[in-house]
């Protein structure tokens, strides 16, 4: 199982690099067109490209999907703690959690698959393109989804949920600060300062 969790991690790194590759060009695109249309409608030397609104909207809807399936992989969605961390109910949430990613991957699998194929009787209306290069996104979106769960769930079930986190979800500067109790392991130097200044205040004090 160590051998297959490899080649999942090399692949699932390649596909997140060439993720962000094509999130970066969409973004860049989404911005040009939304640019484009504010001028355009400012600067009456420029023609009215209406097909650039559908684009700009093409574009967005990737970005979200995709981007969907690169914080499936390292966790980067909204959650909400409900439980004490490290307890049992807490443990049981996290895999949860992971295993309805990877349901939910499968559904847009199974179901984007015939959405995207309906994209073949409908064409955009300004630029009349096909609309299975839109439709398409939830399918592919599930592909990325799947293997980015199954990635994680291996890890765990390997090296525990606790190993898997460390490895691959986006670090919580919150949770990396010292709690109270590790207050007690701070060296004494730090506290000295706060003895002298105390001393010093006392001294300064006229007597009574």
């Amino acid at each position: 199982m160590t051998h297959v969790l490899s080649a999942l991690d090399g692949l699932n790194k390649t596909l997140e690099r060439l993720l962000y590759l094509v999130l970066l060009a969409l973004l860049a695109s989404f911005i040009a067109f939304i640019i484009y249309q504010i001028s355009s409608r400012n600067l009456a030397f420029l023609p009215r490209l209406f097909w650039t609104e559908e684009f700009s909207r093409f574009a967005f809807q990737w970005m979200v999907m995709l981007g969907t399936a690169v914080g499936v992989l390292h966790a980067d969605h909204f959650v909400l703690e409900a439980f004490p961390r490290g307890s049992r109910a807490d443990l049981v949430t996290r895999w949860i959690r992971d295993l309805a990613c990877l349901l939910l991957g499968v559904l847009f699998i199974v179901h984007g698959k015939d959405f995207a194929l309906s994209g073949l009787r409908r064409n955009a209306m300004a630029s009349g393109l096909s609309m299975i290069y839109v439709y398409s996104v939830f399918a592919v979106s599930g592909v990325f989804i799947v293997l980015f769960s199954l990635q994680r769930l291996l890890h765990a079930c390997l090296y525990g949920m606790n190993a898997m986190e460390k490895a691959l979800n986006t670090p919580n500067e919150a949770e990396e600060l010292p709690s109270i109790e590790d207050t007690d392991l701070l060296p004494d130097a730090l506290a000295t300062p706060v003895a002298n200044d105390t001393l010093s205040t006392s001294a300064k004090r006229p007597l009574s």
